[in-house]
């Protein structure tokens, strides 16, 4: 099984993994729009058991997580949110929607110094819940009435970064020490100067923000 960041090809086998599995779905552009704002955060699960038979063939998308960052929130706090997640029935029960989710939640810590990840939930998916609050560490927020399409009630949940923050701040901190002394050591005076990464700003800068489609799930 290949795990790997979403690329914009996969998009039509990922809105098909949609269809099949959930309720809740997308048109194309919402997709590409998490893809090109934030590409970092959006991973598939690739069956590679079965080699394609010719390079034209599709990858065999068998799970996914499309994520993003909230571009405007409401509590001021940078935070990444789940937008979906779902896994085909052949391919569960083998770790990859834990997989999945937590690639996305990292790279939200580490790519955006995200402080926590938001998701709703059917107060229905028992599956689902499981996984969110007792192997993922997500807390219940709060209940929201008839959020989705057929008027179930949503939990809004949310789990906490700061440890993967850290940890993320603490490798960097360590990279740039060795890399500092490395320099040092190739000669006095005459070192190269050492190349300082610079964060750049993803999502609505990019002219993309059109393509958002602001009723997620049909409510």
């Amino acid at each position: 099984m290949d795990v790997r960041m979403m690329k914009p090809s996969d998009i039509p086998h990922v809105q098909l993994a949609n269809i099949t599995n959930l309720p809740e779905n997308y048109f194309l552009k919402y997709y590409l729009y998490h893809a090109m704002s934030w590409p970092q955060l959006s991973y598939v699960a690739v069956d590679v058991s079965r080699p394609p038979k010719s390079p034209y063939d599709p990858p065999k998308i068998v799970g996914y997580v499309l994520a993003k960052m909230e571009e405007d929130p409401a509590d001021g706090v940078p935070h990444g949110h789940i937008t979906s997640l779902s896994v085909m029935r052949t391919h569960r029960r083998l770790g990859l929607a834990e997989k999945l989710m937590r690639l996305s939640q990292r790279a939200m810590a580490e790519s955006y110094t995200s402080s926590y990840v938001s998701l709703h939930v059917r107060v229905s998916n028992t599956a689902a819940l499981h996984l969110y609050r007792d192997t993922l560490g997500f807390k219940v927020e709060r209940i929201e009435p008839k959020y989705y399409a057929d008027g179930e009630d949503a939990y809004a949940m949310k789990a906490d970064l700061s440890e993967l923050r850290v940890l993320s701040q603490e490798s960097e901190d360590e990279g740039e020490g060795v890399g500092s002394a490395g320099k040092a050591g190739e000669g006095e005076g005459g070192g190269e100067k050492k190349e300082r990464k610079r964060k750049v700003k993803l999502g609505r800068g990019l002219g993309v923000g059109e393509l958002v489609e602001r009723n997620e799930s049909g409510k």
